[in-house]
Parts: structure tokens; sequence; C-alpha cells
């Protein structure tokens, strides 16, 4: 066995010093180095008494590579199969992240529990008597199933061994710890090593490994950045706790879309698929209502269509409040500037709030026509028709913009029975004999026109 020695690494970022430092050089933030001892000690491979003895890889051209399509496990979830791009690759390892009690737990034990392959569950946080009334609240009965309640790595190996499971679910990363390192569970060095004896499995036994990470209250994932970097896909399980809906993003992929999304419901028998969310996110209102607008907006490969509400009052106070959730409040301000300079609307002295409903936060452009619709009938306290909705881009000089994939936007409109939809004149429509009728707009007074006029 080699000497003992120590080294110092960064709390927040996972950088590494010879010595102290008060201030980390790579992401500037102080008295986030601590030290940590490390022992450098021969590895053995994951599986107990495997020979290390591993064929030496020769380069190839890349026209005598071989490109087969990668065969994908089925989750039994269609939200869960969409945001990975079609399923869980063999060899793959996915990290998911999450504020806590959000549901990452019940989410993994619910697809678990749904498969029909063999899954070892591993727990680091909860008993399995924990685990067992979860899943009689889920899903009660599954023969495929296995929970494991383990911190080290080398007895959990053992078990992986004996079992030999189609699907590893760990839960989480920062319980785990190793004999290869001194350090606690949870520490940047542990971290690193711990996904790195897991990576070198997924890829040898061709196993999907699922792992839980905790997150910081910046909302980052917690422990060195180079733990995003190692693993394959990167998923962010997010949501509004006075809502009940949680949405599944994915921030890295290497095996599809990172542009895709999963909607969720969370009830008291786990959390259920919303395969159409267009009619959750929008309220069902008999009475017309003043600064509301309903935007088509896309998620990836999904057409949405979302309600926006906006409020104009005058401001009570010298400086008027600008306020906006689930929108980039930036974005806001610019499009008050060019009401008020392009299109003449007087907004620079009341205050402006706005909320799109159902808890999502969304940056698509394309909503931007139908922010500056509520707005205006806010302010002027006119109601916007009920069918009417929204797809178009505003720029700084007042035009309307054109945006990707409207066809998609206009057919969603279309299905969900609204009569009107307001796109930019630029846009190429490749539509024809619809149903709703399209209103082709270059500039926002066209739009104040038609429907404040």
């Amino acid at each position: 066995m080699a000497k003992t020695k120590t080294a110092f690494f960064c709390q927040n970022c996972g950088s590494q010093y010879p010595k102290w430092v008060g201030q980390c050089a790579s992401c500037k933030q102080w008295n986030t180095i601590v030290e940590e001892v490390v022992q450098k000690e021969e590895k053995r491979t994951w599986k107990s008494g495997a020979s290390t003895t591993k064929k030496v890889s020769s380069p190839l051209r890349i026209s005598e590579i071989t490109n087969e399509k990668e065969q994908r496990l089925d989750t039994q979830d269609q939200e869960f199969n969409r945001v990975l791009g079609g399923g869980l690759v063999p060899g793959s390892l996915i990290l998911l992240g999450g504020e806590p009690g959000i549901g990452k737990s019940t989410l993994l034990l619910q697809i678990a529990l749904k498969l029909s392959y063999k899954t070892l569950y591993v727990s680091g946080e909860e008993s399995q008597k924990q685990i067992k009334m979860r899943a009689d609240r889920i899903h009660p009965n599954s023969e495929n199933c296995y929970i494991l309640t383990e911190t080290k790595t080398q007895n959990i190996f053992q078990q992986i061994a004996s079992l030999e499971p189609d699907i590893l679910v760990i839960d989480s990363i920062q319980t785990l710890h190793t004999d290869y390192i001194e350090s606690a569970a949870g520490s940047i060095s542990q971290i690193r090593e711990c996904t790195a004896e897991l990576i070198k499995f997924a890829k040898e036994s061709h196993t999907p490994v699922i792992l839980v990470g905790h997150i910081t209250k910046d909302g980052t994932i917690a422990g060195p950045k180079i733990l995003e970097h190692m693993v394959d896909t990167v998923l962010q399980f997010e949501g509004d706790r006075n809502y009940v809906y949680r949405i599944l993003r994915s921030l890295k992929n290497r095996f599809g879309s990172t542009a895709e999304l999963g909607i969720y419901e969370m009830q008291g028998s786990g959390l259920r698929e919303v395969n159409n969310p267009s009619e959750v996110l929008i309220s069902k209102n008999d009475e017309d209502l003043s600064g509301t607008a309903i935007a088509a907006t896309v998620e990836g490969m999904r057409p949405l269509l979302i309600e926006i509400q906006a409020l104009v009052s005058t401001a009570v106070y010298g400086t008027p409040q600008r306020s906006a959730t689930g929108f980039n409040a930036k974005r806001l301000n610019m499009l008050l500037a060019v009401l008020e300079k392009r299109a003449g609307f007087k907004l620079g002295a009341k205050d402006v709030f706005l909320n799109i409903t159902g808890g999502i936060s969304v940056d698509d452009p394309a909503i931007d026509l139908a922010v500056v619709a509520a707005i205006l009938s806010s302010n002027a306290d006119i109601p916007i028709e009920k069918g009417v909705c929204f797809a178009a881009e505003i720029g700084l000089a007042g035009e309307v913009r054109p945006v990707q994939r409207v066809d998609q936007r206009i057919l969603e409109a279309e299905k969900l029975g609204f009569t009107s939809i307001y796109v930019s004149k630029n846009n190429k429509i490749g539509l024809k004999n619809t149903a709703i009728e399209i209103h082709l707009v270059s500039k926002i007074e066209d739009v104040v026109g038609v429907l404040f006029g």
C-alpha cells in the first residue's frame, strides 16, 4: 500500500491544491478549501476475483466503425422515455438532481417497480421498511425490484455480482463511500471516486446506472462540476411546492436532445404522467377576464399552450414595480420599453405583474406577443376574446418576428379548439385548409388594432 497523503480540495468546484489557500483560483469563492486524506491504493475491478487484464484497443478508421442502432430499455414511463430520448441506453450513467422532497426517490422507485427488468434499488438514506411503505402506496406488487440499504461501494458490488441486475439505481451518490479514499461520504474525493467506480461497472457490464444527486442552495448539483462531465445524462427534477406539477428537464444528454420536457402530477399514489399538459396549464374560466392571454410554445418536440396573466395598475409608490413569475424579468422590462417607445403606451408610471400559470418557467421567445397582449388587455381592462392565441417574438423595433416550428403550434391550438392564432407574416406556413383562422401581423399596432380597436 502506498503512503497516505493529504490534498486540499475546493468544496465548490473540486479544484485541487497542494496547500491551503483562502480563495479558490478557479471559482473565486472564499473559505471553500478543505483538507482531505487521499490514499493511493491499487484498485481491484468491480467484480470480486475477476481478472483485471484488458485488451488494449487499437485505432480504427471512422469508415470501419459499424454504426448500429443502440437498443434501449423501455422504462414503462412515457415522460421519462421522452426526456431520455427513447429509453435507457445500456451502459449509460444518468444523474438526477432536484430540491429535497420534490419527488426524486418517488419517481425512481415508481419506475423501478414498473420495470419488467431485474432492478436493484440501492438506498443510503432510507431503510427497507420506509421504502416498502412508499412502494405499497405507489405500486404494491413487483417481482423484479430488489431493495438494498448500503453505502459502501465494495459491499454493493458484491451484491451486484451475485444478483446480476439489469438496471441499478443509487439513492444517492452523496451517501456512498469507498475504501480507496479515507474521507467522509459526500466529500469531493469520495463523490469523484465512487462515480468513477460506477462508470467502470456500467461500461464493462453494459448496465444502465441511475444516480440521485443532491443540490446546493443555489440550485446546482452538489459536488464537483466534474461529476456532471463524467456522467452521460444530467436530469433536473423541479417544481413549485405550492403546485402539484413537477417538470423533468434534460440538462445534458449524450444519447438524445437536451430540449425535451416531461411533466408529472404529484398524487397520493405517486407521480402521474401528464400526456396533454396544455389542458392542465390553461384554466377553464367561463367569464371573460382582462389581462389573460394564451401562448403557443414548444418545449423540445412537444407543443404546449400556456396561460399568461398580467396585472397593470397605477404605482402607489414613487418607483413602479416590475415582477415576473415563470418569465425572465429582464425580458419583461424590454417588452415594456418597446411598448412605450414604439407603440406609444405610457406604462412607465404603472406597476406591472406577470405570471405564467401552473408554476412552470418558460424561456421561449415565441410567447412575447402573448405577454404584450396580456399587458395591454389589463391596461385597457378589455378581455381578449376566447379562442385566441399567440405565437410570435417581439423585436426592439416593435416588429413581430417569426418563430420556429409554427405549424406544430398552429395544429396544437386547433386540436384544443382555438379559433384564431396571431403569427408573424414572415413565417412560412405550410398548412392548408385548417379550421383555425391564422392572422398574419407585422407590427404590434396591427395586433392592438384588431384586439382593442
